[in-house]
């Protein structure tokens, strides 16, 4: 199971509202050789949903709940700016 900070879910609802986002969407976290990223999308079955203040902040495919498990996702601001980050608890 993944976690979602307060800040993360805040953050992400703005970035669906933003959007204008349909009923059915929200943000995909998909896996790549550098980290992470978010895509549109609607929900799949078997999707895992993290869902905010009632948007789907966050869709987690199937085939993704082993990378993404114990995962905690995150928004923290930077020297560069605010960021989301998904990090692993190393004492896993």
């Amino acid at each position: 199971m993944i976690t979602v900070t307060e800040r993360a879910k805040k953050a992400l609802k703005t970035m669906l509202i933003s959007r204008d986002v349909e009923p059915d969407q929200g943000l995909r976290l998909l896996p790549t050789g550098d980290g992470v990223v978010l895509a549109l999308d609607s929900k799949l079955t078997g999707d895992e949903v993290v869902e905010y203040e009632g948007y789907k902040v966050l869709l987690i495919g199937i085939e993704y709940f082993r990378i993404f498990d114990g995962a905690t996702v995150d928004y923290c601001d930077t020297g560069d700016g605010a960021i989301l980050s998904v990090r692993r608890d190393t004492g896993r």
